[in-house]
């Protein structure tokens, strides 16, 4: 069972509306110093509260954490100590659906088994205005497992996560609007207009001094070309975009090899790592960045 403390962390977390996967121990051998029973919280830096084994198990649970907060869906980590055979190379091993084996070069023995949770955010969606289009937005919107914030008056403060903004206003509130969802860095911004409308507010707001690569930015008219007539029509027509830019997610977590033990490591602010030749190495833990310097330019992973 997840520690009191650990357990409130999570309800915090979830109510902040921040991802994060917790990492619950189900089985461990000897003479692994990991327990069944022993949890951690992995959040989206890297970052790993808790205690699920030593440096060279969280390394694995760290990268196979991140995956899961960008695909939403549990996984049942297998560590396994390298077998001796092979490219030293820790390799992800096809197993049962919902289940990823990893051999890791660095584990000392003894197999470990984490089952991954993602706890994630609707991801939410701002509609400004108190029009029947943004009216359908609010209803159709929650029907798709959004969170769906409204206000008429365009005070509305994004937040990190947070998917789109869209403008549906009639005139009201939609320069002040705009600026702040493309300043916001919002994956998603749109404006229900007209094109020439939406030519004129485009011009506004290069005139107030936005820059063209952000308002460039805007999906004018917004939604897909469906020829939607009704505030209903048009509410799917954006909710359809919105969608698209939701399902085509971030860029896949990055990771890379360690080129001392040849350990797969999560790529986060944490991960140490040296500039060599104009390209950026990383490493498992500062024991192998030093081993690299020491061995000099032509270091290469055993």
């Amino acid at each position: 069972m997840m520690p009191a403390a650990m357990a409130r962390r999570a309800d915090r977390l979830a109510a902040q509306g921040v991802p994060f996967v917790t990492a619950t121990v189900v089985r461990a051998q000897r003479p692994t110093s990991v327990r069944a029973g022993d949890a951690a919280l992995v959040l989206a830096d890297g970052s790993i509260e808790g205690f699920v084994g030593g440096s060279c198990a969280e390394h694995s649970v760290r990268d196979q954490a991140l995956q899961a907060i960008e695909s939403g869906e549990a996984v049942l980590l297998r560590i396994l100590p390298f077998d001796g055979e092979g490219d030293a190379a820790p390799a992800e091993v096809a197993g049962d659906a919902g289940a990823v084996t990893v051999q890791n070069p660095c584990l000392s023995g003894g197999a470990i088994e984490v089952f991954l949770e993602p706890v994630l955010p609707a991801p939410r969606v701002l509609v400004v205005g108190d029009t029947p289009i943004a009216g359908a937005l609010l209803r159709i919107g929650r029907e798709l497992g959004l969170e769906v914030a409204g206000a008429a008056g365009g005070e509305l403060d994004s937040r990190p996560g947070d998917l789109a903004m869209v403008v549906a206003a009639h005139g009201e509130h939609e320069l002040r609007a705009l600026r702040r969802g493309l300043e916001s860095g919002l994956p998603y911004v749109g404006l229900v207009a007209s094109g020439k409308r939406g030519d004129g507010v485009i011009g506004e707001l290069r005139g107030d001094g936005l820059s063209k690569q952000l308002v460039d930015r805007i999906d004018v008219p917004a939604g897909v070309d469906i020829g939607a007539r009704t505030p209903a029509e048009i509410a799917v027509s954006i909710l359809a975009k919105i969608i698209a830019v939701r399902r085509r997610g971030h860029p896949r977590t990055l990771s890379a090899v360690d080129p001392i033990c040849g350990m797969t490591v999560a790529v986060a602010a944490s991960t140490p790592s040296l500039e060599v030749g104009g390209e950026t190495l990383f490493f498992c833990c500062e024991g192998c960045l030093r081993e690299f310097e020491r061995r000099g330019e032509h270091a290469v992973a055993d």
